[in-house]
């Protein structure tokens, strides 16, 4: 005798199958995205907001079932390079649907967990944002070559550089929450790198390793180069740090310090109360005074001493 499954056996098998097989999204995160994407016959949306919503209760639905969903970005000039590069017809879904799926492989992603997009879209954005300028201070890297004089590479010497003056930066600067950012004149746009650390009643140092990573290859970068840039901290000290959200009326219990660097040759050198004054209080597109905010002080940035070496890289 022969057994068959019922149809409803196969179709909650089918439900259960499905729940196993992730779903990658796409997104046209702004409207001039958007925008670009309309001048195909197949795509088959005229306003960003409304895709938007569509693409949310797509998405929400797709959890719902328990289905595993990540959520990247769709750029449409690398999606028109993507599709030349393999003789695609851009106007069509399919050709769309390979693009998401080696976007989500090569591009940044997060995992969607039910919220709204407006709260992942910037987190998404920022994290491309981050991956841009790790990729661009990488490329930098590896064009640094060997030093003449004694053969050793650059660019790891740089690196080795960078984690001694983020780890004595951080020692230095001692406990409170730091917010830090390291620029670098090197193109258009500057290169850029924040790193967010914590420490307070004697604990380790708390610190994003990926944001680590970041910072660390976008100063040593600047090193291996001897790329004007600099570094500003911002460090909030108070027993109400990690609650405070109006400093304006927690100023009575935590205080905000500035303090700035600046690359010169292959280190940093602090910079005075008044160059930080003067950086941080003007405008850099305009070059006028911008009012000092209330409850920050503007202090010199702390000596650092480079690690030993036999003779400065070139």
């Amino acid at each position: 005798m022969t057994f068959t499954s019922r149809p409803t056996d196969r179709s909650a098998a089918r439900r259960g199958l499905r729940r196993e097989v992730p779903s990658t999204a796409a997104i046209l995160a702004d409207e001039q995205d958007f925008t670009a994407m309309r001048r195909y016959r197949t795509f088959p949306f005229d306003d960003h907001d409304s895709y938007l919503r569509q693409m949310e209760t797509l998405l929400r639905g797709l959890t719902a079932q328990g289905v595993v969903t990540t959520v990247g970005l769709f750029d449409p000039v690398a999606y028109e390079k993507y599709c030349a590069r393999l003789t695609l017809d851009p106007d069509r879904p399919d050709s769309r649907s390979r693009y998401t799926a080696e976007a989500a492989r090569t591009g940044t992603t997060l995992l969607y967990e039910g919220g709204p997009l407006t709260r992942l879209l910037p987190l998404l954005l920022e994290d491309a944002d981050r991956r841009a300028h790790a990729d661009r201070a990488s490329a930098l890297l590896a064009r640094a070559g060997t030093c003449e004089e004694c053969g050793d590479d650059i660019a790891r010497t740089a690196f080795t550089r960078a984690t001694h003056a983020i780890r004595q930066l951080l020692t230095a600067l001692g406990e409170g929450t730091h917010h830090l950012v390291c620029s670098l004149a090197a193109g258009e746009p500057p290169l850029l790198a924040v790193l967010h650390s914590t420490a307070a009643d004697g604990a380790g140092l708390q610190l994003a390793e990926h944001e680590t990573l970041v910072f660390c290859t976008v100063l040593a970068a600047g090193f291996a180069l001897r790329t004007p840039g600099g570094i500003v901290s911002r460090t909030t000290t108070g027993p109400d740090t990690a609650e405070s959200t109006d400093r304006a009326t927690d100023s009575a219990t935590s205080r905000d310090t500035v303090r700035g660097w600046s690359l010169r040759g292959s280190w940093l050198r602090p910079l005075s109360a008044a160059e930080v004054f003067t950086a941080y209080c003007t405008d850099a597109d305009t070059g006028e005074p911008i009012p000092p905010e209330h409850g920050v002080d503007y202090a010199s940035g702390l000596p650092l001493t480079p690690p030993p070496e036999s003779h400065d890289h070139r």
